[in-house]
């Protein structure tokens, strides 16, 4: 068993790939199968795994969560009582609920194994920037 924690920067919301250091890591430890578990340790953003071919695809999935759960700000929104961090902090809570904050990743041949046009993405949910944690676990 081995961890490592990636730390990634954000400018606000939207997907952040980070694919390649969580390859780099598995390829690092020299673990022909087993399982990588990434876990986000906040409860404002969230992990997906999506296509990384088409920038299109992340561009959509911003726009529908946008529309699917507006900041507290929009008046469909008025029922939200948590508004000490700002008007995206509870909906971004809710976009976070509706997603996930941790993957398993079948590790084959030494790789994570992902299908070819897959990549993993930090799905941050507030507008400000932040520095968000994803710890890495590898279960051989």
């Amino acid at each position: 068993m081995t961890q490592a924690t990636f730390e990634l920067s954000t400018r606000g919301q939207g997907l952040y790939e980070f694919t390649s250091d969580v390859e780099a890591f598995v390829r690092g430890e020299a673990v022909e199968r087993g399982l990588l578990t990434l876990f986000c340790q906040h409860t404002s953003s969230s992990l997906v795994i999506q296509e990384n071919a088409d920038p299109d695809v992340q561009r959509d999935l911003n726009n529908f969560f946008r529309q699917l759960v507006p900041d507290a700000n929009d008046p469909s929104m008025s029922y939200l009582v948590h508004r000490a961090e700002g008007p995206d902090d509870m909906p971004a809570h809710i976009k976070a609920a509706l997603t996930q904050t941790s993957l398993s990743i079948p590790i084959a041949n030494g790789r994570a194994a992902l299908g070819t046009w897959q990549g993993i993405y930090l799905f941050e949910h507030r507008t400000a920037p932040h520095m968000r944690r994803v710890i890495a676990h590898i279960s051989a």
